[in-house]
């Protein structure tokens, strides 16, 4: 028997330019959602949510994933079952310049867990 096709997963995320500094600001209050922020940028590569250290469970560290996407941060993809996270380091730089560069250097001088 075959299983009937489903359409692929997909995840909405916000036009930059309908996303406020306000927004922004609130998401990256949270040191741990600067940590996803961090580990990010520091990786290189699109990260899947299971591959982040965080001291947060799982599904608390769902919810931070979620409010940098909608705070247009981040953006997520499905590959398969596994949901991805990537920076949206060019797009945030084109809105907001200077502020994701400004938030990474001071992650790097802060002690704790947001260093990355």
């Amino acid at each position: 028997m075959t299983r009937p096709r489903t359409a692929a997963r997909m995840v909405e995320h916000p036009e930059l330019s309908q996303v406020s500094m306000q927004q922004v600001m609130e998401a990256l209050v949270d040191p741990v959602r600067r940590g996803v922020v961090a580990q990010l940028a520091g990786a290189g590569e699109d990260m899947s949510c299971g591959r982040f250290d965080s001291p947060v469970s799982l599904s608390t560290l769902t919810h931070h994933f979620s409010v940098l996407r909608e705070a247009g941060v981040i953006r997520q993809y499905y590959v398969g079952t596994t949901k991805m996270n990537t920076l949206r380091a060019e797009e945030m730089q084109e809105r907001f310049p200077g502020l994701l560069s400004a938030v990474l250097a001071a992650c790097a001088a802060e002690p704790g867990p947001a260093a990355a």
